[in-house]
């Protein structure tokens, strides 16, 4: 049995993270803030059946607290700790950049300074394919330059590459930083495109386009995300980066038109400009993720959105 912290526990990919790690037989110890991002309601439901489970505990707090986050790695001693905590989401970074430093550049600070200190085996860390920023090589690999973000958000996970760099050379913080590429399924954010349109197709609502349609990402399955980070779970290294999408993309106006064949109903679209921050495609090489992780993604776009709507039906009943 491993001891596992994850902080952002009781989001969309904390909660599966959490349900995956205590059926193999882990013991999670979560972290969350419960911010009003979206309603802290959905994201209670999303931790409520892993708090069932005799292996689970969970702190409040916030990642900004040092004094708190200390106080749980102290208390708990995690054996590996999972840090996808975050303010999420590259057009709300934009409208407060403040924000976003504070809590995912020197919250995630804070976690480095407990890792060094209270020394579990390794760290998982969340990044993002929005580190690419403007890059138009594709497939996007890991040495690829990423040296030109285009909002906050993809800035503060780029310092997170950085700070993780300088924690594991100067320290010797093992840690395996993931680049998350458009992740998707149950239980997905509300604010997110493919939940966003299941939600106004399914209400006969018109849905925003934002550009021409063409705009391109690299859409990932949470069930293939699940299957690299636990495969970083069990296995440390010194410092990787590794993309973790499905190494395919799929245009906007495609999802849409995916969107609207599951839920049944056709789509009403307004086009609009292209929105500050937005890139114009995401797409991962996932070689290196193949070769020393095993990592191997399974879902594809259709049966993915089938499983999405599936659930978005299941739980507006």
């Amino acid at each position: 049995m491993k001891r596992v912290l994850i902080t952002g526990a009781a989001g969309f990919i904390g909660s599966h993270l959490a349900d995956r790690l205590l059926a193999r037989g882990d013991a999670v110890i979560g972290f969350d803030n419960f911010n009003d991002y979206y309603d802290p309601a959905i994201k209670r439901a999303n931790i409520a059946g892993a708090l069932k489970h005799e292996h689970c505990v969970l702190y409040e707090g916030d990642l900004c607290d040092e004094a708190r986050v200390r106080e749980v790695f102290e208390r708990e001693r995690p054996d590996v700790a999972v840090h996808l905590g975050a303010r999420a989401g590259v057009r709300p970074s934009l409208k407060d950049p403040n924000l976003y430093h504070r809590v995912n550049v020197i919250g995630s600070q804070h976690i480095l300074d407990a890792c060094r200190d209270f020394q579990p085996s390794h760290l998982v860390f969340a990044s993002s394919s929005s580190v690419y920023g403007g890059c138009t090589e594709t497939p996007f690999r890991e040495d690829n330059p990423v040296q030109r973000p285009i909002s906050p958000y993809a800035a503060t996970k780029r310092m997170n590459e950085l700070q993780a760099h300088v924690y594991s050379h100067i320290y010797g913080v093992k840690v395996a930083m993931l680049r998350f590429f458009t992740v998707y399924g149950p239980r997905q954010r509300p604010d997110m495109a493919i939940h966003k349109f299941t939600r106004l197709i399914a209400n006969g609502e018109p849905i925003p386009m934002f550009g021409d349609g063409s705009t391109q990402r690299d859409y990932t399955y949470v069930d293939d995300i699940m299957d690299g980070v636990i495969r970083c779970v069990d296995r440390p290294f010194q410092y990787e980066i590794f993309n973790l999408g499905e190494h395919h993309t799929t245009s906007l106006r495609e999802l849409i038109d995916l969107v609207a064949k599951h839920v049944g109903k056709p789509a009403r679209i307004e086009q609009q400009s292209l929105q500050p921050g937005d890139v114009t495609i995401t797409y991962a090489d996932i070689a290196h993720a193949r070769e020393l992780l095993g990592y191997n993604p399974q879902f594809d776009m259709d049966e993915g959105i089938r499983r999405f709507v599936a659930w978005y039906r299941e739980r507006n009943a």
